[in-house]
């Protein structure tokens, strides 16, 4: 069936900074209000009549009012300079407060090497995609929750200090609240557990946070907070005693063993170690933990880790082993006049990812880091994903030559980019990496121009709601390309009755008669056998049966592949604009078995 529709517009969100007028123009700008207001004002009176006075007697330049006065270039030069200083002030505070406690090292180091403001904003936006759980999305869930964090943090955690930071600021910015958090705010009386010695004692407020799992820390994490002055700044603390009041009060806040003359208060500061706990009767063990605190604590002082890193160094250094297969496919769809949609396709072959069992189900997963970067080596884009196959495990060996389809779409500047897709088998030990340059093609406004030419396996309507989001959603339609293999050979149907051949096409800037004010064109189908190079399916449209289309079309047509032999063909579609002269002819091949 053959369907077109005017494509929904993408919407392109736009950062806008506001620069506060410098103090010359604000009173210049003073002065003419002053003169719009004021009933006696030359500013305010229109008159047919021309009069002329005489002029008035020139005041020395002293008398002239210094705000009216031009300004040396002395003046503009400091002016200039305070300008960029309030400029540099919004980006330290961006580095030195907003993502002070995420940002990782390389990324603060780039930051600063950066020479002007427009790379700074690209980098700021780049730093957020890197970390958006949902990239298809408008929303950004991560930078949300982020600020909210903070916001968190300011309202709960400040004493003397902003909430932000303070270390239970800190650490709530970085992981989130707590699964539990033991709470003693007033201090007081506590009863030890066994593990830090039993017995009675009296504490300074504490909190003791637990997490089930922190990436990149581990299990069961436990941080504690210590107010020691009494003041409301709880600081994080390796030593578990420090909350202990009487820790050095003799014979007092005893532990079980002291309590029973088994062991001294005084052997507390005189075995050495990373707490004062006392002897206990799981002393051996805090011993051997000792490593394991200290290196938590230390894992806790890092930002948390950005994912995929080991992708991130397959594609900076170029060095692979155990080679992991994929393939990829680009395409290109004009959203305005300088924005490009960039479609980019990564295929692998459930043959070539390890499964391991999961819950009865065998369970593939695969890492995807994916880069786009200018020829100067200037990064665009960054994104990092995973995509997670399940397959019952009875069905895994007649699966082996199905795929799973990873899809991004990019909105990129018409240019030439570098784009370095890198793989990991999480399951297993291959990697892979795909590096390419592309052409993003610019479309004028006066020329006829097609997007790509997408032969698809799926191409259906979706909901309005999920107009332009999700995955393989281009406008209206969910279209999920047939990527080519990397041997040259072109993309394989299956021939039976439940698989279709689609095909998706927009075409621009057709011409509009000034009378009618519509676009007449017709669009011409050729699916030809490459073996005999004659059309074996032939099919011709045009706008006046088309409804209500402008300038811009969208062309779709499926064909059944049990309707189509065994072979390779070639889907024509010729575009002749019968208003502006001009005719596009693009093509794509595709296999049939």
């Amino acid at each position: 069936m053959f369907r077109v529709g005017s494509r929904y517009p993408l919407s392109l969100g736009i950062l806008v900074i506001a620069i506060g007028l410098t103090g010359t123009a604000r009173a210049q700008g003073d002065d003419k209000t002053a003169a719009a207001s004021d009933p006696n004002s030359n500013a305010t009176k229109s008159t047919a009549t021309v009069t002329t006075t005489p002029a008035p007697a020139q005041q020395p330049s002293d008398a002239v009012d210094p705000l009216k006065r031009p300004p040396t270039k002395e003046q503009k030069k400091q002016q200039k300079k305070n300008l960029n200083v309030e400029l540099s002030k919004t980006y330290k505070k961006w580095l030195n407060e907003d993502v002070v406690w995420i940002i990782t090292d390389e990324e603060r180091a780039a930051f600063k090497q950066l020479s002007n403001d427009e790379e700074r904003d690209n980098f700021i936006e780049a730093f957020w995609q890197r970390r958006d759980p949902t990239p298809d999305t408008e929303e950004n869930e991560y930078k949300e929750e982020h600020y909210r964090r903070i916001a968190y943090a300011n309202e709960h955690f400040a004493a003397g200090i902003p909430g932000w930071k303070s270390d239970r600021g800190r650490i709530y910015i970085m992981y989130g609240p707590a699964d539990e958090i033991d709470s003693h705010p007033s201090g007081g009386t506590y009863e030890r557990p066994m593990e830090e010695g039993g017995g009675e004692t009296s504490t300074f407020p504490f909190e003791d946070w637990r997490y089930r799992y922190l990436e990149g820390i581990g299990q069961e994490v436990i941080i504690e907070f210590v107010d020691t002055c009494m003041c409301g700044d709880y600081h994080m603390t390796l030593d578990r005693s420090e909350k202990d009041a009487l820790l050095y009060t003799p014979n007092a806040g005893l532990t079980l063993y002291e309590q029973m003359g088994m062991s001294s208060k005084a052997q507390r500061f005189t075995g050495g170690g990373l707490e004062k706990l006392g002897t206990g009767p799981m002393g051996s063990d805090l011993q051997t933990k000792e490593f394991d605190r200290l290196e938590q604590f230390a894992k806790l002082q890092a930002p948390p880790p950005v994912k995929y890193k080991d992708l991130e160094e397959i594609v900076n250094t170029k060095i692979i082993t155990n080679l992991m297969p994929f393939d990829v496919r680009t395409d290109f769809v004009k959203v305005t006049g300088d924005t490009v949609l960039v479609p980019i396709t990564v295929q692998l072959k459930y043959r070539d990812i390890t499964f391991a069992n999961k819950d009865g189900v065998q369970r593939g997963t695969v890492n995807i880091f994916m880069r786009v970067s200018t020829l100067t080596g200037k990064i665009v884009q960054t994104q990092e994903e995973p995509v997670q196959v399940d397959v019952p495990a009875e069905l895994l060996p007649r699966t082996a030559e199905n795929s799973a389809v990873y899809w991004k779409a990019l909105p990129l500047r018409p240019g030439r980019y570098k784009v370095d897709i890198a793989v990991k088998d999480v399951n297993g030990d291959r990697k892979g990496l795909w590096s390419r340059g592309i052409v993003v093609p610019e479309y004028s406004d006066d020329k006829l121009s097609t997007s790509s030419l997408i032969v698809a396996d799926v191409m259906e309507p979706v909901p309005t709601k999920d107009v332009s989001t999700g995955q393989f959603v281009i406008g209206l339609n969910k279209v999920r390309p047939r990527v080519a293999p990397a041997n040259g050979k072109p993309a394989l149907f299956k021939r039976n009755k439940d698989q279709k051949v689609n095909f998706w096409m927009q075409v621009y800037n057709l011409g509009v008669d000034e009378k009618t004010h519509k676009p007449s064109a017709t669009f011409e189908f050729d699916i030809v056998d490459i073996a005999t190079n004659k059309p074996v399916v032939q099919k011709t449209e045009s706008t006046d049966t088309m409804g209500n289309v402008g300038e811009q079309v969208t062309l779709q047509k499926s064909i059944a592949s049990a309707n189509l032999q065994p072979g390779v063909y070639r889907i024509e579609i010729k575009v002749n604009d019968n208003i502006s002269k001009q005719t596009v002819d693009p093509s794509a091949t595709f296999a049939v078995e």
